[in-house]
Order: structure tokens, then C-alpha cells, then sequence
């Protein structure tokens, strides 16, 4: 499989870097990108072959990879018109870039494919939601599949406005566990513990906790319940963020940033 990315910024790094490595050394990649130090840098880092003219990038590509910001999107796909054949995926990794709005430049036949990645996927710890256009095969699912679990795991959607939800969990969801560690570390100064130790306290907490759910998916009730006894330390805290709303907290913010990515969506 021969892929394309079109843009060399963060993400599509993250993806180069999980696609350039064994199991997934077979596939063949290169890079289109307008600034020279960005092709530079994925030369020397990747050792793919760069262009800076799109045209050239994709001719014979299965699979075109649009890794730019949603802001550029309406000028790359004028730039890619009538330079693509409906059967290349164009694979989009853009927030807010619906199927709708590429096949319209592009064709209305155009393969393709949205997908919503999260930054843990800079660390091979990503999850990504992933929405398939009408014309894309069985074929272009798979490829879609190996590209996007390169950088983590892979959750298929039905219905594209999904997508939006997707982004206020999975999207978002990332800045929510970094503000409680955040707070955490604050509270851990707060009763007496030095800065240093309370941000190592903070973040090693979190992320063992985290390595515990995910290798128990769907457990969170479960675990939080096993590590908290009646009458303890941790049932005491429960109960002041139970009295706090904590639970309406977080279900007020995922709805704001579902809405927001609603609105900020291209057609």
C-alpha cells in the first residue's frame, strides 16, 4: 500500500512514526508538504520521500492522507481537484471536516473516509473514531483501519454526526485528565507536599490509573469501587465530589464541546 500524506504536521508525524516501524515496515510512504524545513525534518527522521507539489505526491497512492489544518482543507482540495481518481481513499484526520464537504470538491463519488484521532496518539496511545463515505469499499475500511491503529486503537461509527460526541470524549477528553492532574498536583501543594513530589505524585497516580482501565475497558465503576472502603479515606472524597455535582460537572463540559464542534463543523 502506497500512502500519501498531505500535510507533515504533529499527528501525521505520530502516524508516520508507528507506520515506518515493524509490523507495518512493508508499506510505502510519502510526504507532501509547502514548508522545506518540515520535509527536511521527515527526511532525515523517517527517511520518506518529500514533495512539495501535491500532483506528484499523489500519483499512484492508494490512499491520501489529509493531515492539514481544517482552515487549509478548502485549498487543498481545490488543489487536489480533478488530480484524483474516486477509487483513492482520501483519508481525513482534520477536525471538523465532514465526508459532505470533500466529496463536493472532489467528487461525489470520492472514497472517503473521516476519522477523529487524540493527541495520545503523538505517544502510540491514541484513540481514534472513524466514519466511512458511501463509496468506500470493504478494501478501503481495512486500509483506513491499519493507517489510523498505528497510533492507537480504532472505534468504528455508523452515523457521522457521532462524530461531534466523539470529539467532546475522545477529542477533548485529554485536556479533561490533564486539568485533574493539574488540580491534583495543586491540592497535593496545598496540604504540605513539595512541587516537585506533588507533580510526580499526581501524574504517576493518573497514569496507573489509567493503565489499570485500559487493560479492564468498561470496568471504571468496578475499579473505583474496589479501591474504596466503606468508611475510608477515598469513600470521604466520593462523597465531597458526589456533593459537588462532579458527575453534571463533566457531562455539562463533554455537551459544550459536542455543541461547539457542531458549530465549528465544515459542510
Amino acid at each position: 500500500m502506497l500512502i500519501t500524506f498531505i500535510g507533515g504536521g504533529n499527528m501525521a508525524t505520530a502516524l508516520i512514526s508507528g507506520l515506518v516501524n515493524p509490523p507495518r515496515a512493508h508499506l510505502s510512504i510519502r510526504v507532501c508538504d509547502p514548508n522545506k524545513n518540515a520535509r527536511e525534518h521527515l527526511e532525515r527522521t523517517f527517511a520518506v520521500p518529500t514533495y512539495s507539489n501535491a500532483a506528484e505526491a499523489i500519483d499512484g497512492a492508494d490512499v491520501i492522507v489529509l493531515a492539514v489544518k481544517p482552515q487549509t482543507m478548502p485549498q487543498v482540495l481545490n488543489e487536489l481537484r480533478g488530480k484524483v481518481k474516486s477509487t483513492q481513499l482520501m483519508l481525513s484526520i482534520a477536525a471538523g471536516i465532514t465526508v459532505e464537504s470533500i466529496s463536493e470538491t472532489l467528487g461525489e463519488k470520492q472514497a472517503v473516509i473521516r476519522s477523529m484521532p487524540n493527541t495520545p496518539a503523538l505517544v502510540g496511545h491514541g484513540i481514534t473514531g472513524i466514519v466511512a463515505g458511501t463509496f468506500c469499499t470493504q478494501l478501503h475500511h481495512q486500509q483506513a483501519e491499519e493507517i489510523l491503529a498505528a497510533a492507537g486503537e480504532v472505534v468504528w461509527l455508523d452515523d457521522e454526526s457521532l462524530m461531534d460526541a466523539v470529539t467532546a470524549i475522545s477529542g477533548t477528553g485529554p485536556a479533561y485528565f490533564f486539568l485533574l492532574a493539574e488540580t491534583l498536583a495543586a491540592a497535593a501543594r496545598k496540604l504540605g507536599l513539595p512541587a516537585d513530589t506533588s507533580d510526580r505524585l499526581a501524574s504517576i497516580t493518573c497514569f496507573g490509573a489509567g493503565a489499570m482501565l485500559a487493560s479492564s475497558p468498561g470496568d471504571a465503576e468496578e475499579l473505583r469501587l474496589r479501591v474504596t472502603s466503606p468508611g475510608g479515606t477515598t469513600q470521604a472524597a466520593m462523597v465531597v465530589l458526589e456533593d459537588g455535582e462532579f458527575r453534571d460537572l463533566v457531562f455539562r463540559a463533554a455537551e459544550a464541546a459536542c455543541n461547539r464542534s457542531r458549530e465549528l463543523a465544515i459542510k
